[in-house]
């Protein structure tokens, strides 16, 4: 499939992966917080391969990646309120907003 060939589809499927294993092992009482996480990147990473198998650059095309980026835009407030909560260290969450930049830039830059 052509939206494998995407730089940014596997950053954000690594991303992905490292975001599940790291809330389940969040303490019981924050599945909220994780399944909305997990939702959110979820939908990055799917509306992303939708609007890569679009035939035409065209309007829809756009829309899809456009929808990625604001599931990762949601992807980033949820790690901000997983810090909020005290479920992640400071430096973790950083780590992972950079990783979540470089795909949005990348995203943002597909025709």
């Amino acid at each position: 499939m052509n939206h494998e060939k995407l730089d940014c589809f596997r950053q954000l499927m690594s991303l992905a992966e490292d975001l599940a294993k790291r809330v389940a092992k969040w303490p019981r009482g924050n599945g909220f917080l994780a399944d909305q996480l997990n939702r959110a990147m979820t939908s990055a990473v799917l509306n992303l391969a939708e609007g890569n198998g679009k035939r035409a650059y065209n309007r829809e095309r756009r829309r899809f990646f456009q929808i990625a980026l604001g599931s990762l835009a949601e992807t980033s407030a949820a790690l901000d309120l997983a810090r909020a909560f005290g479920l992640m260290p400071a430096a973790q969450q950083a780590a992972l907003k950079s990783r979540l930049k470089l795909a949005y830039v990348k995203i943002g830059a597909l025709p």
